[in-house]
């Protein structure tokens, strides 16, 4: 049955129009989101190329200072080395994260042990499956 009414006609349009004019404002605001979203997640990866440092395992909040003899912390971390940078550095907590992280669920705990004549040395435990191991 067609609706020939110029009334009901114009109700149609007017209905449609509005309708029309809901979908383009919810297309733009989805296109503002994802734009949004996009930026964010720009942002958070300039950032993570801006942080080449490494985070220190025990104090978990300060970048260490690494140089070839030395790495160090403002929350007191003091351990001397040899030949050490900053990505072997990184390499060696990732490698042993990753193998504890093999046996055991739960996050190891960093510490720095001394009474070596050696002095200073990075620990690695884990109270629940009971390992340890020196990383430094």
């Amino acid at each position: 049955q067609m609706l020939e009414d110029p009334d009901e006609l114009a109700v149609l349009e007017e209905i449609q129009q509005e309708l029309i004019l809901q979908e383009q404002s919810v297309i733009e605001e989805y296109e503002r989101s994802l734009r949004f979203d996009e930026e964010c997640l720009n942002a958070m990866l300039d950032g993570l190329d801006a942080t080449d440092g490494v985070i220190c395992p025990v104090c978990r909040k300060n970048n260490l200072t690494v140089k070839a003899h030395l790495v160090c912390c403002q929350c007191g971390l003091y351990i001397s080395t040899r030949d050490m940078t900053e990505g072997k550095l990184r390499l060696l907590l990732e490698s042993a994260l990753t193998e504890h992280s093999q046996r055991c669920s739960h996050s190891p705990e960093f510490s720095v042990t001394s009474g070596t004549e050696e002095g200073a040395s990075l620990l690695m435990s884990c109270l629940v499956c009971d390992s340890w191991m020196i990383l430094l």
